[in-house]
């Protein structure tokens, strides 16, 4: 009787420590994304290695490290939409806008939130995308202006290949 009471316990052991494969879930939709003809095509979380990619390149800004903002940049098709309309056109261009916005304003970043999201378009590209916030104090005249930044960048390849920049100058205290 012991050695068979010994003998389930024992079968029971060995069955709970196999590793069993637990089904694949469905990923989970976050949200969506709206092409232009109206036709909403779901947005998943995605690989967090684009928003390490993401603070990496904010860190650079506040480095003031341009080459390593310019290795991290699509070699081509590259752009920035700035908050006031402006349109970066390249990676030449990012680096001569930075070296005078660095020299001019001296801004300083600091995160607030990175989101990772992507979907694949009806062409089969898969697009990541980071979101993040972030305050940013700029020196102009010699006083601090405190802004409230928002970035979309769309990450392909390890590279970034666009972003767009979305600003408001903060309220007292905020």
């Amino acid at each position: 009787m012991k050695k068979s009471i010994l003998a389930v316990v024992m079968t029971a052991v060995l069955i709970s420590c196999t590793n069993a494969p637990c089904p694949e879930a469905a990923p989970k939709a976050i949200g969506h994304e709206i092409s232009d003809d109206g036709t909403k095509v779901p947005l998943y979380s995605g690989d967090l290695s684009t928003v390490a990619i993401w603070e990496k390149y904010i860190q650079a800004h506040n480095d003031r490290d341009l080459e390593t903002i310019r290795s991290l940049n699509a070699v081509e098709g590259f752009k920035v939409y700035g908050p006031t309309g402006q349109v970066i056109d390249g990676t030449d261009a990012h680096i001569e806008f930075l070296t005078a916005w660095f020299a001019d304003t001296n801004p300083k970043w600091k995160t607030s939130y990175l989101i990772e999201n992507e979907y694949t378009n009806k062409k089969g590209e898969l697009r990541q995308w980071v979101t993040s916030g972030h305050g940013v104090t700029l020196t102009v005249e010699g006083e601090e202006v405190k802004l409230g930044q928002v970035h979309d960048a769309l990450i392909v390849d390890g590279k970034i290949q666009m972003f767009y920049v979305t600003e408001r100058i903060l309220a007292e205290g905020e």
